[in-house]
């Protein structure tokens, strides 16, 4: 069965890069950005009830070049059998991991704290926290 007709269109809105999120922040005019993340695995029934979670988080596509008529069942059905086949856990149910970024920023004002020049610290971090230094590969 072809279930693909004119073309692949994306299902869910495009996650941005945590960097790029950051960066808009930058670009907004926001002092101090912060940008930080977290991921949380969940356990469904089944894709329908992932699915239908996905909707009601609004995580549906919003991009303006999406296709604009419903997706066929068959499709679906397809999709939520080839998805359990290649992650049903043992108890029947599949897994789905969400990302949860959050952005934080202040608006600039004049008594505010300055970031400090990169490499400035007057006392190591590996120091502070009790734990051995580990190098990163050059590269």
């Amino acid at each position: 069965m072809n279930c693909a007709r004119q073309g692949l269109s994306p299902r869910v809105l495009p996650m941005g890069e945590i960097r790029d999120l950051g960066g808009l922040l930058q670009r907004a005019g926001f002092a101090l950005p912060v940008a930080d993340s977290f991921a949380r695995r969940v356990m469904y029934r089944d894709a329908w009830h992932l699915m239908r979670d996905l909707r009601a988080m609004g995580e549906g596509n919003a991009l303006a070049a999406r296709l604009r008529r419903p997706t066929r069942r068959a499709v679906l059905t397809r999709a939520a059998a080839i998805y359990a086949d290649m992650h049903r856990g043992p108890d029947g149910r599949i897994p789905a991991t969400f990302e949860f970024i959050c952005l934080t920023g202040w608006a600039p004002a004049e008594g505010q704290q300055k970031p400090l020049r990169p490499g400035s610290a007057a006392q190591r971090l590996a120091d502070a926290l009790g734990a051995p230094e580990v190098k990163l590969p050059k590269g």
